[in-house]
């Protein structure tokens, strides 16, 4: 399924945090290293950047929460913490199957994603 900025705000953040779970998961080398990165003086710079604005380039999860605060169908929070209501179960979930602690399957992974976007929705 491809992305389509033409869909409902939900139907576009349960697509893009689907592909990243799965990303992740798939990709545990990766995963960790993004992980490390992020954790990182150079990930909390990047990451500053991102949060403050002085971003070059288009972030599609950024135009995402604004339509949705927009709409009013995303909470009407700083995105810093919507990335974090977003972005942090999935760390913590991805992290925990690579570990063997849980086998996520397609159906686990939309629910743990639905369960974002409760945190997020309106």
């Amino acid at each position: 399924m491809e992305y389509s900025t033409k869909k409902p705000v939900r139907e576009r953040f349960i697509h893009l945090g689907a592909q990243i779970l799965r990303f992740c998961i798939a990709n545990p080398l990766d995963f960790r290293y993004l992980e490390q990165f992020h954790n990182s003086p150079y990930g909390v710079a990047h990451r500053r950047d991102k949060i403050l604005g002085k971003r070059d380039e288009k972030d599609i999860y950024c135009e995402l929460f604004e339509e949705g605060i927009k709409l009013h169908a995303v909470k009407e929070l700083p995105l810093v913490v919507l990335f974090d209501l977003a972005f942090g179960p999935l760390i913590a979930v991805a992290r925990d199957h690579i570990l063997g602690f849980v086998a996520l399957d397609d159906v686990l992974i939309i629910k743990t994603i639905e369960a974002c976007w409760d945190g997020v929705k309106r």
